[in-house]
C-alpha cells in the first residue's frame, strides 16, 4: 500500500474504481446531542448507523427520566458507519432509480431498467402533426329510430287534424230522437242505412247525367229507394238486412203504409221509430245518402268492379249493361241500384244493392284504395260531404261500418210472405211474420240468424 494513504475499506459494490490520488480526509463533522425518540430510543452508549441511516443494533428501553421529563444522564454517543466526504471519488453524484418490480412496467426482479436520459442530452423532436381535416372527422351514426319516431308522430297528427276537420263536415240531423215507449237497448251494434232520392245539390246537368228525372212524384217528397239495417255483433260476422220500401208495416200514428211512407211523413225520426217497432230491434246509428253522393264516392275510388249476373237495359236508370264483371262509373252503379227492369222487379234491385255494397266495401277498404293518397283522400272528403248521420255519429263510426262489412257478410231480406193490392197504398209487400219474427229475434239476442230464415241471392 502506497504510503500517506488512508487505509481503504470495501466500497459499495456498485462504485467505480478509486481515482488516483485520493482526496485529503476530512475531519469528522460534529455530530448533533442525541435525544432518540420514543420509537428508537437506542442503546446507552454508542450506536452504529448504517449508511442507509438505520441502525445496526437492535433499540433498547430507555433509562428512567429524570425530572423535567428528558433521560437521566448524557445522551449516547453515535458513531457512523464510513461515509465518504462530499466531492470524493468514493461518492459520485447517483440518481435514484426504482426497483424493476416498482417501476411500472412488467417483468421480474432484478430485470434492468433503462437509464434516464441525461439533462444534456436534446429531447427527440416531435413529429409535426398533421391539423384534423373536418371533412374526415368521424361521422355520429344516424338516429334512424327517432327520425321514424317523428315521422310517425308527424303523419299521426296530419291525419288526427285531416279527421277531426273533416268530422265537422258532416252534415248531422237529430234521427235518433227519443220517443216514449222506445224499445230498450238491444246486444250489438245496429245500423240504419238510408238511400233517399233526395236531389239535393245537384244541378239540371247532373240530373240528366244521373237519370233522376227531378222531383219524386209520389207524395210530392222525399222518398226512400234503399232502407237496410246492418246488426254488428260482439263475435261472429255482421248481418245485412234489406227492408223493402213498399213493406206493408204499421206507422206509429198514421196506420199501415209502406214503409219508406214514413221517410215522407216525419223524415228520419219517424223512419226510425217505424223500423224499431216492426223490428223489435234499437237503432244505435243512422246514415243517410242522396243520389249525388252515392255516385260521388263510386268516382272518387274509380269505380267498382261489378259482375252484373244478368243484362239490363233500363232508360228510365240511364243504363245499359251486360252479364258479366266490368267497372261501374258512379252513374251506372247509381242506375243498377236503382233499377226495377228485372223479372223481379224490387226483389232482384234488393239482391242488387246487396251485391254492390260487397263490392264498393271491398274496393274502398282495399290496399289499392288505402295506400293510394289520390283515392284515399277523395273518398274520405266525398264520404264527409254526402252523408247524413245521427248528432251523436262521427266519421270514423262509418269506418267502423266499413271495416266490419269488409270480411264476411251475411247478406239477406226479411222474410216475405208474398204481394197485395190494398187501398190508399197500392201494391204491397206482407213479411211472413211468423218467420221474420225468428229472424228478428236471433239478432235481437245477437245471435246468428238460422240458415233457413235467410233469403237466397247475392
Amino acid at each position: 500500500m502506497p504510503p500517506n494513504q488512508p487505509p481503504r475499506r470495501n466500497p459499495p459494490p456498485n462504485y467505480p474504481p478509486p481515482s488516483y490520488p485520493p482526496p485529503r480526509a476530512q475531519p469528522p463533522r460534529p455530530q448533533p446531542p442525541y435525544r432518540g425518540t420514543p420509537a428508537d430510543p437506542g442503546p446507552e452508549g454508542t450506536q452504529v448507523i448504517r449508511r442507509d441511516g438505520r441502525s445496526a443494533q437492535p433499540p433498547q428501553a430507555w433509562s428512567q427520566p429524570a425530572a423535567g421529563g428528558r433521560p437521566a444522564g448524557p445522551p449516547p454517543q453515535q458513531t457512523h458507519a464510513y461515509r465518504p466526504a462530499a466531492g470524493s471519488a468514493y461518492a459520485p453524484t447517483q440518481t435514484p432509480q426504482r426497483h424493476p418490480g416498482e417501476s411500472g412496467q412488467p417483468g421480474r426482479p432484478g430485470t434492468p431498467v433503462p437509464p434516464p436520459p441525461r439533462r444534456d442530452q436534446p429531447a427527440p423532436p416531435v413529429p409535426p402533426q398533421r391539423p384534423p381535416n373536418p371533412a374526415r372527422a368521424r361521422r355520429r351514426p344516424p338516429h334512424w329510430g327517432r327520425r321514424i319516431g317523428l315521422v310517425l308522430l308527424a303523419l299521426v297528427l296530419l291525419v288526427g287534424g285531416s279527421v277531426l276537420y273533416l268530422d265537422r263536415g258532416l252534415n248531422r240531423i237529430d234521427a235518433l230522437a227519443g220517443y216514449p215507449g222506445r224499445i230498450a237497448d238491444t246486444p250489438g251494434t245496429n245500423w240504419l242505412l238510408v238511400g233517399s232520392d233526395s236531389r239535393a245539390g245537384l244541378t239540371p246537368e247532373q240530373e240528366q247525367k244521373l237519370a233522376t228525372g227531378g222531383e219524386s212524384p209520389e207524395l210530392g217528397g222525399s222518398r226512400t229507394d234503399t232502407i237496410m239495417v246492418v246488426h254488428i255483433p260482439e263475435s261472429g260476422a255482421a248481418t245485412m238486412v234489406s227492408l223493402p220500401r213498399d213493406s206493408y208495416v204499421p206507422i206509429p200514428g198514421y196506420g199501415r203504409d209502406k214503409l219508406n211512407a214514413s221517410f215522407s211523413l216525419g223524415g228520419p225520426q219517424l223512419l226510425v221509430q217505424t223500423v224499431e217497432e216492426a223490428t223489435g230491434l234499437r237503432m244505435d246509428h243512422y246514415a243517410e245518402i242522396g243520389f249525388g253522393g252515392f255516385a260521388g264516392i263510386v268516382d272518387a275510388i274509380g269505380g267498382v268492379n261489378l259482375c252484373v249476373p244478368y243484362p239490363i237495359d233500363d232508360p228510365l236508370a240511364g243504363i245499359n249493361l251486360q252479364a258479366g264483371c266490368q267497372d261501374l262509373t258512379g252513374a251506372q252503379a247509381l242506375g243498377f241500384v236503382r233499377t226495377r227492369a228485372t223479372p223481379m222487379a224490387d226483389l232482384d234491385r234488393m239482391n242488387n244493392q246487396r251485391l254492390f255494397m260487397a263490392a264498393l266495401l271491398k274496393k274502398a277498404t282495399g290496399l289499392t284504395t288505402l295506400l293510394n293518397p289520390l283515392r284515399l283522400w277523395p273518398m274520405v272528403t266525398e264520404t264527409a260531404g254526402s252523408f247524413q248521420v245521427d248528432e251523436g255519429d262521427h266519421l270514423w263510426n262509418l269506418a267502423g261500418l266499413a271495416w266490419a262489412m269488409r270480411g264476411d257478410l251475411v247478406t239477406t231480406t226479411v222474410p216475405v210472405g208474398g204481394f197485395e193490392d190494398v187501398d190508399g197504398s197500392g201494391n204491397v209487400l206482407l213479411w211472413d211474420r211468423a218467420r221474420a219474427s225468428q229472424f228478428f229475434e236471433a239478432l235481437a239476442n245477437d245471435r246468428p240468424v238460422p240458415p233457413e230464415l235467410l233469403t237466397s241471392g247475392p
